[in-house]
């Protein structure tokens, strides 16, 4: 019985670690770690780079620039593999920054497993770059959209680190 718990503490403890990262310099860099699933063009001209996060990835998501939130909504939703199209109707919490590339949005989608998503600061908090914004319990997504004008230098499929892993490319 002492096993069986053990190894469930052990893997807990290690789901919800929370390593120390150097933060890389950049314009825009990586609010999770986990793999490029998808860089797609949205209609009013941003990019949409979307971050798949397995349950082995470390869930605790860093802001991407330094600036201000303006907003954090927490919208009610499914709770679909968050790999999937129909992920966009996932529960999900959308963040807006005032940066000095104008409004970012990032979005945290819950998934499957994932049936929680902790903000770990409010609306009208100043962040710095690759600060500790919030948590995703267990498997998920992040997207974040790139204003226009902003190259991506991440492919699909590139595996990324939050707060280490650049978005953009000058």
């Amino acid at each position: 019985m002492a096993v069986p718990t053990t190894a469930l503490a052990a893997g807990m403890l290690w789901f919800f670690r929370d390593p120390e990262r150097e933060i890389t310099q950049g314009r825009v860099i990586s609010p999770a770690d986990g793999v490029v699933q998808s860089i797609m063009p949205w209609k009013d001209g941003r990019t949409r780079v979307a971050i798949f996060m397995s349950p082995l990835n470390v869930h605790v998501n860093r802001a991407p620039l330094a600036g201000t939130v303006t907003s954090v909504e927490h919208i009610p939703g499914g709770f679909v593999p968050a790999f999937n199209k129909e992920s966009e109707n996932n529960e999900r919490v959308v963040w807006h920054f005032d940066t000095e590339l104008g409004d970012i949005e990032m979005v945290q989608i819950a998934g499957a497993v994932a049936r929680r998503i902790v903000p770990y600061v409010p609306q009208g908090t100043k962040v710095e770059q690759g600060e500790r914004i919030g948590l995703i319990r267990f498997g998920s997504r992040v997207d974040i959209y790139l204003p226009e004008g902003v190259e991506v230098a991440v492919e699909v499929g590139q595996a990324t680190t939050a707060g280490v892993t650049r978005i953009d490319r000058d």
